[in-house]
């Protein structure tokens, strides 16, 4: 009878793990991808940057630690906004965007996999051979998760680390070599531009939210989960900060451009040479790779889930080919047509507006049972606003830049609702 507490025991988070989580969501594979993206919007301010953007994380990481505390479940957001909207159009409006969000995400780790991939091959890659890797990649993993993840998923946290590593060397080995000049506050840009970079850059931090799916299993949620959330956002915003000033420090803003696809790589090359620049690649490889087949798992059964909850049609559910169901082959087809009408710099910022939308609908809900979590109303209110105010930032700049992705934006986001609430009258009516 005692063997039972003891396993219980053994399967429980502690905080390191918790922060582990964290840590490991937050720094995926688009650090690897998006920081030429930024540097471009937000030049040799890029640091400041950021940190604005760890500085806007931090409203909703409060908010999230709150709900965690109080309904410390498996689901994460998709608790939180059942328990804020009920189940419904809204509720499940959001959830299908959120899963949408998720395969926006898959498009730019793919998109990040084929840059650095590349490189191996040629200094000057088509966008057809860009392209063509990144969908190789998307199917490589498909067919492993019809096959069964299961083995390659005991290996996420080795490369999580693995990962972790790479960059706390590369930042300290940079900042030894960093030339202060390129750093100066003389060579800003308008801080309207250090906003824009703030929001493309918020994808870098989406990934906090994973923190809560893992409060059903820690001993005392109420104090741990706070306490990890907090620690991890912290710790991702230094770590991003070091790694955004080796960057500007040993790179000038066009040599960024020039590689801003593979930006770290060609980073390390001043004080590691070209194996530095290599040894980065591989990196990012492991990275972008380890975080396709996770996401693609991960969207995949969330697009199971809700149509078990009959909030989308249960045949994405039923299986296909071996492990493989429709939700992984319409999650994966939606990817490829991501792919194949956005680049990379496009779906970073269609990424980060979509998480910036979906922080906002939490934070919005919190404040409809802020009386059962004990949250401050006014900093849900802040977390509310800094997160549509980014959002409005980074829509000005999107639609200076890439026009097409906010208006695939403003497509999907209503489009969602729409196909809720025609799926539930479908589904009542039959």
């Amino acid at each position: 009878m005692s063997a039972a507490p003891s396993a219980e025991r053994s399967q429980r988070i502690g905080l390191f793990g918790a922060v582990s989580i964290g840590i490991g969501g937050m720094i995926g594979a688009g650090i690897f991808s998006i920081l030429g993206v930024v540097a471009q919007a937000a030049g040799s301010a890029m640091p400041l940057a950021f940190l604005i953007g760890g500085f806007v994380a931090w409203f909703s990481t409060y908010s999230y630690a709150k709900l965690g505390a109080k309904f410390p479940s498996s689901g994460g957001a998709v608790e939180f906004l059942v328990r804020s909207f009920g189940i419904g159009v809204l509720s499940g409006g959001i959830n299908l965007f959120m899963w949408i969000g998720y395969l926006i995400s898959l498009a730019l780790y793919a998109h990040g996999f084929a840059a650095y991939l590349a490189t191996f091959f040629t200094t000057d890659p088509t966008s057809t051979m860009l392209k063509g890797f990144a969908i190789g990649v998307v199917l490589l993993f498909t067919g492993v998760n019809m096959l069964g993840a299961g083995s390659v998923g005991r290996w996420e946290s080795i490369i999580v680390a693995i990962k972790l590593a790479f960059l706390v060397l590369f930042a300290i080995g940079g900042l030894m070599f960093v030339q202060p000049e390129r750093l100066a506050v003389s060579t800003w840009p308008a801080f309207e531009s250090v906003l824009f970079g703030a929001g493309v850059l918020f994808i870098g931090y989406e990934g906090f939210g994973l923190v809560t799916n893992a409060a059903a299993n820690m001993s005392d949620p109420q104090k741990m989960l706070p306490k990890a959330l907090y620690l991890s956002v912290f710790a991702v915003a230094v770590i991003y900060v070091a790694v955004s000033v080796a960057v500007i420090g040993n790179l000038t803003i066009a040599q960024i451009a020039a590689a801003r696809d593979h930006a770290l790589a060609e980073a390390a090359k001043p004080f590691l040479g070209q194996l530095g620049f290599k040894l980065i690649a591989i990196a990012a490889l492991f990275s972008t790779a380890s975080a396709i087949n996770a996401t693609l798992f991960g969207a995949s059964n969330d697009a199971t889930l809700v149509a078990q909850d009959r909030e989308l049609p249960a045949s994405l559910g039923k299986r296909r080919f071996l492990q493989g169901t429709n939700g992984l082959l319409w999650t994966a087809g939606i990817v490829v047509v991501f792919i194949l009408l956005f680049d990379l710099a496009s779906v970073a910022m269609m990424g980060s507006a979509a998480f910036l939308l979906i922080y906002a609908a939490v934070n919005a809900g919190h404040l409809r049972i802020a009386s059962q979590t004990g949250a401050k109303r006014w900093l849900l209110v802040c977390a509310v606003v800094v997160c549509l105010a980014m959002f409005g930032v980074l829509s000005v700049y999107v639609s200076r830049v890439a026009p097409q992705a906010l208006i695939t934006m403003a497509v999907l986001v209503p489009a969602c609702f729409v196909a809720e609430a025609a799926f539930r009258r479908w589904a009542r009516g039959s």
